[in-house]
């Protein structure tokens, strides 16, 4: 990650960043997929439990926090997708509707 001359290359530097974002994007995606009830999932009409946290945990082993792999860039899309579309159905069901 350092130059010859001791300085920081910003490129390096850049990756490095997005690298640990993206891993920690796809771990709180899978942390949060394991603690969401079963029954939320079917009754949100989205993918089972299982097979999200497969889909998730698949995302994380194999990807880690490769962010020009294609591997890597797919499970980051999975993680983006679980957080913004089944997350929320989710988690809305759990509370109870949109207000509690």
């Amino acid at each position: 990650m350092q130059e010859d001359d001791g300085v920081l290359d910003p490129s390096m530097l850049l990756l490095t960043v997005l690298a640990y974002g993206a891993f920690a994007l796809k771990l709180w995606a899978l942390v949060d997929a394991c603690l969401r009830p079963q029954a939320a999932y079917v009754a949100a009409g989205k993918l089972t439990k299982l097979a999200w946290v497969a889909i998730l945990a698949a995302a994380l082993l194999l990807g880690g926090g490769d962010v020009l792999g294609l591997l890597g860039l797919v499970g980051t899309v999975a993680a983006i997708v679980y957080l913004v579309d089944v997350r929320p159905a989710v988690r809305e069901l759990r509370r109870g509707g949109p207000w509690g």
